[in-house]
């Protein structure tokens, strides 16, 4: 006998075997991505545990130095050689020594080196002192005496009133200090200048051929007259009187030294 033919199933049985293995796939599908999520969640969960844990032994080896410091069993400055072998506060101290080192060398090298640094530039020279200015100068440019003062002889009344400078006719005649000039005729000293000084001093200039300034204010050293033999004179020269204020006339000789200079 021929077998029998198998029985095909129905449709709807074949939509129950097809909606089945649908619902297996599905389940089979949200099982390995839920295998997949908690191997994603659990792996970094792991290495931040880690993290945490190695953390909280720093901070505990931390405390624990700091403790031991504070009791005075461990010094401030630890390095790795103080610490035990495989312990948190060996990393510390040679992380601290570490970053000490760092630090220092950094502020080393910003210090500049002292043979790199500019030498100070010499102090400037002070500047050389100015010549003193003397309180007179001379009348006339060239040194010598004549007849000094207090001499007797026929050519004057009583005695020499002054000193004599032998020099030329038009030879120029100088103030011997600031002051004011005036002029005047005499018989006996003939063309006159007058120079009164800031002290009431003055200085007479006898016997002169003429005047460069007759009258005011003068400086040192300008020329006032020229040389001449007008009056009571026997030749050219320079009569020079010095009159204190209120006084008669004085020898010009030591009043020339007592300033520094010597006319003769």
């Amino acid at each position: 006998m021929a077998p029998e033919a198998a029985a095909r199933p129905t449709r709807a049985e074949l939509r129950l075997a097809a909606r089945e293995q649908s619902r297996a796939q599905r389940r089979g599908a949200a099982k390995a991505a839920t295998r997949t999520a908690l191997l994603r969640v659990a792996l970094p969960s792991v290495a931040a545990l880690g993290v945490a844990a190695a953390a909280a032994i720093t901070v505990q080896g931390e405390a624990d130095q700091q403790r031991a410091q504070a009791a005075g069993r461990v010094p401030s400055q630890a390095t790795a050689d103080d610490a035990p072998d495989g312990t948190a506060a060996q990393a510390a101290a040679q992380v601290a020594a570490d970053g000490g080192r760092t630090q220092a060398s950094r502020g080393d090298a910003r210090q500049p080196l002292a043979g790199t640094q500019p030498a100070e530039a010499p102090p400037a020279p002070a500047p050389a002192p100015e010549p003193v200015k003397p309180k007179v100068v001379m009348p006339v440019a060239q040194h010598g005496l004549g007849e000094l003062f207090g001499e007797a002889g026929s050519r004057w009344a009583n005695r020499h009133t002054g000193i004599d400078f032998p020099v030329d006719g038009g030879s120029q005649v100088m103030a011997v200090a600031d002051g004011t000039i005036r002029t005047q005729w005499n018989p006996f000293y003939g063309y006159m200048s007058i120079l009164k000084m800031s002290d009431g001093t003055e200085a007479w200039y006898c016997h002169l051929r003429s005047y460069k300034i007759r009258k005011g204010p003068v400086k040192q050293g300008d020329v006032i007259a020229f040389v001449g033999s007008s009056g009571n004179s026997t030749g050219p020269h320079l009569h020079f009187e010095v009159r204190p204020a209120g006084s008669g006339p004085i020898d010009p000789l030591p009043w020339f030294l007592a300033n520094g200079l010597d006319p003769r």
